[in-house]
């Protein structure tokens, strides 16, 4: 497994070792004991599994409670996969990253407890999977504005068109509206 920093604080890019022939692939995505000797000791609590057609941006999530992180990674698809760090305390505080996760490249992103998270499916369809390190505490859950002006998320629209949104997310806090992480 290969671990890249990316320009956020504590935020990774993966990358595992993909051993394919005539036959398929086979890839580890988890091993404990392989990120804890690269000195990423991480527990996981849940998995998660979602599927969006082209065009769907769900985010940018984060939890007050229970604030969780996450080992995402595309099994099928592609997608803009989008962190924005709210916690005061980091260097990066304010920032956002983004970078393409598919299925053709098994790429993953670790985002900390602290974060905001969201991504844009650009295939067809997607499948999204991520584990997390705390659970699911809906009555805690917000959306920061996909759109934020002030953040400036630069996302890949397909045909330059909206994305398809939920309720919730359509009704996203702005930067300033949002509380955020010591």
């Amino acid at each position: 497994m290969k671990f890249e920093a990316t320009p956020l604080e504590d935020v990774l890019v993966l990358q595992p070792r993909v051993f394919g022939d005539e036959r398929g692939f086979f890839l580890e995505s988890w091993n404990r004991q392989t990120f804890r000797d690269a000195g990423h000791d991480w527990k996981f609590v849940q998995d998660n599994q979602s599927r969006s057609s082209q065009g769907i941006l769900r985010g940018l999530h984060f939890q007050t409670q229970q604030a969780q992180g996450k080992l995402v990674r595309v099994t099928s698809g592609r997608v803009f996969d989008v962190v924005v760090d709210l916690r005061r305390s980091s260097s990066s505080f304010g920032h956002w990253f983004g970078l393409e996760l598919s299925a053709e490249e098994n790429n993953m992103l670790w985002l900390p407890p602290g974060c905001a998270h969201g991504f844009y499916v650009m295939s067809e369809m997607a499948d999204f999977l991520y584990k997390t390190s705390d659970y699911y505490h809906p009555e805690s859950e917000l959306s920061l504005a996909w759109d934020d002006p002030q953040i400036g998320i630069d996302w890949p629209l397909v045909g330059g068109e909206k994305p398809s949104l939920s309720s919730k997310d359509k009704c996203g806090l702005s930067w300033d509206e949002i509380p955020y992480y010591d």
